[in-house]
């Protein structure tokens, strides 16, 4: 089969979330197993785009609104990535450096949209699916179905694939006109509390819609900032499918990023190497369990509780625990965070931004990895920690329910809790506390965990059985 996708971000081109994860790796085990999967995505001015060199395989222009852009679509030269990437470049538009925030990010993802669709329809391609991934792309499905443009193409199935549903990407209906002539009895279908709405339009369009764990399937029929009818009317048609991770990415016996490599035979030596280097960065303790978050600071993670878990735990259990944040996001968390490097100096430090590497490091050389989230798709914190040997503790919800299994129940490996609130993460840090002291049986869980498969062999494979079943 011939599969695009289409997204906002792909590992390494542009990423912020496992959103560029997940994209910069399905693809790849796609075509692993006999099939050809391409990613598009929007042009960004950044390193990767700088350092590589690509083909211009399409130019054209089209109209959003009453304003004409020259596009052009740009083919990575190499297929470095294990898959055909292809880039929307529209000089003044969708050229810049960052992915989002922009003022006038509705149009430069609406005319993502109308650009691959052009594309497509004028240069006679085919294609037996197009993936969609979240609101960036949510119109295509709309489009291909309702507007006579789009004919010949009308008949290609349709998959969403929904990776937070908080993020709708709506807009007015004074902006209506940017869209092309569609079939005027169809527009309901856009309209979701009286503006358009390309997230509810993918659910309500889409041949079927996935989200990225069996758990977050069934909670966005709870929680998904306002679409939970849409998604209970509509829930017939959806599937959970878990993410993997790219096992080749992410392998502490092999990963370029690390200070020390290591397997499952010789996890203790090399998780302390990098422990140790990574403690002396910081000027933490190497003798003491080191306790890390790594993520966006923003309230879907729980990270608003996240200065007073630390500050609890850290008066609670005084000389006994570190503390390593790395990540950025809501102001008033990293000003608190950094406060507490003051407070706590010795036992608490935070790397303010997102460093790839140092990412990689942290899963290393950490003991244990805290997620506290209000709301969390699938995550791959959690995953690529289970990789390292660092042991989770999470809240039990969405993907964490389903990936992370506490060690006191049979087979277990993590600490889960059920609320979020700081009580029941301080005492989560109590009992990962405890079982750092009984060391035999910390051996026992990390060899557990890092005998875990949760490569994308698996789910990939759940996605072609689900793009076979649209044949028509």
């Amino acid at each position: 089969m011939k599969i695009f996708h289409l997204s906002a971000e792909c590992y390494p081109v542009a990423k912020v979330g496992g959103l560029g994860d997940v994209v910069g790796a399905l693809p790849k085990y796609l075509n692993q197993a006999g099939h050809h999967a391409s990613v598009v995505m929007p042009f960004y001015d950044r390193k990767f785009t700088r350092e590589n060199e690509f083909d211009i395989v399409f130019e054209a222009s089209s109209r959003l609104g009453n304003h004409r852009y020259e596009f052009q679509v740009l083919k990575e030269k190499t297929n470095k990535l294990g898959f055909e990437l292809f880039l929307i470049k529209v000089p003044g538009l969708i050229d810049r450096e960052e992915i989002y925030s922009y003022p006038d990010e509705t149009e430069q993802f609406v005319f993502f949209q109308l650009a691959f669709l052009d594309w497509l329809n004028w240069s006679q391609q085919t294609a037996d699916v197009i993936h969609c991934h979240d609101h960036h792309a949510g119109l295509i499905s709309f489009l291909l179905q309702h507007s006579a443009l789009y004919r010949r193409i009308s008949k290609i199935p349709t998959v969403l694939t929904i990776h937070n549903g908080q993020y709708h990407g709506a807009f007015g209906w004074d902006k209506f006109y940017y869209l092309p002539e569609i079939d005027a009895t169809k527009t309901g279908l856009l309209d979701w509390r009286g503006g358009i709405n390309p997230l509810a339009a993918a659910v309500k369009c889409a041949w079927k819609y996935t989200a990225v764990s069996p758990s977050y399937l069934r909670e966005l029929t709870i929680q998904s900032n306002g679409l939970e009818y849409l998604f209970y009317l509509e829930q017939a048609k959806g599937q959970g499918i878990i993410n993997g991770i790219d096992t080749q990415v992410w392998d502490p016996e092999t990963d370029p990023m690390l200070p020390a490599n290591y397997g499952i035979e010789n996890a203790e030596d090399g998780k302390q190497a990098n422990k140790e280097l990574l403690c002396e960065r910081f000027g933490l303790s190497p003798d003491k369990p080191l306790f890390t978050f790594i993520g966006r600071l923003v309230v879907e993670k729980g990270a608003d509780l996240l200065p007073s878990i630390i500050r609890h735990s850290l008066n609670d259990h005084p000389g006994e625990i570190n503390f390593l944040v790395l990540g950025s996001g809501d102001r008033p968390v990293e000003q608190q965070l950094t406060e507490l490097k003051n407070q706590f100096a010795g036992r608490f430090n935070s790397f303010i931004g997102y460093d790839e590497g140092l990412a990689h490091q942290v899963y290393a050389g950490a003991d244990f990895i805290l997620m506290p989230s209000r709301v969390e798709p699938c995550g791959l914190n959690q995953l690529y920690a289970l990789r390292y040997g660092t042991l989770p503790i999470v809240r039990s919800t969405g993907g964490l329910k389903d990936t992370v299994i506490d060690f006191e129940s049979d087979l277990g490996y993590g600490i889960t809790f059920n609320n979020n609130t700081i009580d029941e993460a301080c005492y989560a840090i109590w009992r990962a506390l405890t079982l750092y002291q009984n060391t035999e049986l910390l051996q026992l869980l990390r060899k557990r965990m890092m005998e875990l498969d949760f490569s994308w062999d698996k789910s990939a494979n759940d996605y072609i059985k689900l793009y076979e079943s649209l044949k028509i």
